[in-house]
């Protein structure tokens, strides 16, 4: 037990946890019992508390704990996180100006909501809907994992049922406070966990080099530790047969980044266009630290670092190997800060994640489909017992879903949330893909990614399925045929899904129109997608104090 560590930490946690308590009356208009106060904080965030908030949202555990371990066991692979980063802010810069317009001008509180008034379709609508429920719950888990890792290298690492009570109470926590303050709570939390991460990050990758002998001494280790490995796929350059899986899975991972529900939610409770504009420019910069953060991979090799064996499982946890790196480097109180940092930098995106989450299974399936009338009152109570069950839901997926990095838990996340593209972002420029056309795509398209993953193996574990997001293309069936026999090539296969679903989404609406099948009425206007917050007319979302009073 690392008494010291667990002491900061604990110290840290709790203010963190008191403050995410305290955010309930911060910025807080007529009353939280509605779902555009809980869920989106009234949509009066400004530039900078929208730069953390999305940044706390994106950059996770997956950044500060799986991206690293990936680095580690599996080499340049791992830097498929650096470009993808990069490139998907470009990619989303105009659509997310529209996403915002046209929820503003209409209400709508999630993706889902948007494709419902799009296509006039409940079941399209619902489709979407389920889709970012199941792709959010890995990701929650991949977090949920993170702060795990945190606690076990503090000691707390006992088998069974107990070696998870740190993270139940902590998950007891972080339900409370997103309970009461809804999406405020991480938002105001979100400047203490980057503050936190620049400082841990920025003095780690100045002094580790210099004590381990330089960055040109850390990946001559790297080096060697990979040289040593039978896997072609090992190495700190890329191998010949996953330089496609780097390119497809870095391009599939930026066009899925603001698919998910809790990255648009950040898009959402943004006051105007201007904080979005300012924000999709600045936000790159995080691309920076995340290089950084990469790069401790390799540095842990260097300095023999040895991950922690799970009591609970028996198997060496990839997740404790930087943690091991702060608390065989440093002295225990940075390191206590240094967990600290990690442990929040899981809890913020865990809370919007489950807000996000919360607000789909309120908005578009409680509300659409078993109980119409529902009050706003209503509504914010279900939608906060539905961030309690997803935050359940994710801690099945670590019990259930046992891949050979964590960071598999976000990219299978991403294979699904990929196949709500058409009917979502292609969707904000042009209405020409008939609406049972994005249904037939997405059931074909979602079918063959989940068969996709179900054969890929896991090596670490033994399992024959849900090992991972890559396959082999010698693997990729075609209705029983192997179009690549032999090759050893990799691909991302949400990237190959996405592709079938285009394809059967465009020819099926040639057939329909072909057909003369009804369309559906589209209830947005041009106009709705060029709205901004000092635009006429602009709807009044939230009930004023007169109206409150009054219910």
């Amino acid at each position: 037990m690392r008494v010291p560590e667990l002491i900061v930490f604990a110290v840290l946690f709790v203010a963190v946890s008191a403050l995410g308590f305290v955010a309930a009356g911060w910025r807080r208009g007529p009353t939280l019992d509605h779902l555009e106060e809980w869920g989106l904080g009234g949509r009066r965030f400004g530039s900078w508390i929208t730069w953390f908030l999305i940044g706390g949202d994106l950059y996770t555990a997956y950044t500060f704990v799986a991206v690293p371990a990936l680095l580690f066991g599996a080499g340049a692979a791992g830097f498929f996180a650096l470009p993808y980063a990069v490139i998907a802010y470009p990619l989303v810069f105009l659509p997310l100006l529209r996403m915002w317009s046209v929820s503003r001008v209409n209400g709508y509180l999630t993706p889902a909501d948007f494709v419902r008034g799009r296509y006039s379709s409940p079941l399209l609508a619902l489709l979407v809907a389920i889709t970012g429920l199941v792709a959010t719950m890995p990701y929650i888990a991949l977090q949920l994992a993170g702060l795990e890792a945190v606690l076990r290298t503090m000691g707390l690492n006992a088998g069974g049922l107990l070696g998870h009570l740190p993270l139940l109470v902590a998950f007891l926590i972080l339900a409370a406070y997103t309970n009461q303050s809804g999406l405020r709570a991480p938002a105001l939390i979100a400047f203490v966990k980057d503050i936190l991460i620049y400082i841990v990050v920025l003095v780690a990758v100045v002094y580790l080099p210099l004590r381990l002998g330089g960055w040109a001494a850390i990946f001559d280790a790297a080096d060697a530790k990979f040289t040593a490995t039978p896997s072609p796929a090992d190495g700190i350059v890329l191998g010949a047969n996953n330089q496609l899986q780097y390119v497809t899975l870095a391009l599939g991972s930026a066009l899925a980044l603001f698919l998910y529900p809790h990255a648009m939610t950040g898009v959402l409770a943004s006051r105007g266009r201007d904080v979005i504009r300012r924000n999709m420019v600045a936000l790159p910069a995080y691309s920076f630290v995340l290089g950084l953060i990469m790069l401790l991979g390799f540095v842990a090799i260097a300095a023999h670092v040895q991950p922690i064996t799970n009591a609970a499982t028996g198997r060496p946890d990839t997740n404790t190997i930087i943690p091991m790196l702060f608390a065989d480097q440093f002295g225990p109180v940075f390191t206590g800060v240094a967990f600290a940092a990690i442990g929040i930098g899981a809890l913020v995106p865990a809370a919007i994640m489950s807000i996000a989450a919360a607000n789909l299974w309120t908005r578009n399936i409680y509300k659409e489909y078993l109980r119409r009338d529902a009050t706003p009152h209503q509504e914010a109570k279900q939608a906060k017992l539905a961030s309690l069950v997803v935050k359940v839901g994710a801690v099945l997926c670590i019990v259930l879903i046992d891949p050979q990095f964590s960071v598999d838990l976000q990219l299978i996340g991403g294979v699904i949330i990929l196949q709500t593209l058409p009917a979502v972002a292609i969707a904000l420029y042009t209405r020409w893909l008939h609406r049972w056309a994005l249904v037939t795509g997405w059931v074909i398209g979602m079918a063959y990614a989940l068969y996709l993953l179900w054969i890929i193996p896991n090596p670490a574990t033994g399992s024959a399925h849900f090992g991972g997001s890559a396959l082999p293309l010698d693997r990729l069936p075609v209705f029983g045929w192997h179009p690549f026999a032999g090759s050893q090539l990799q691909i991302f296969v949400g990237f190959v899904a996405l592709a079938v679903n285009v394809v059967v989404s465009v020819v099926a609406t040639l057939v329909l129109r072909a057909a003369h099948v009804p369309e559906g009425e589209d209830r947005t206007t041009d106009a709705d997608y060029h709205a901004d917050s000092d635009s006429d007319d602009l709807p009044e979302l939230v009930p004023t104090p007169a109206a409150v009073a009054g219910r």
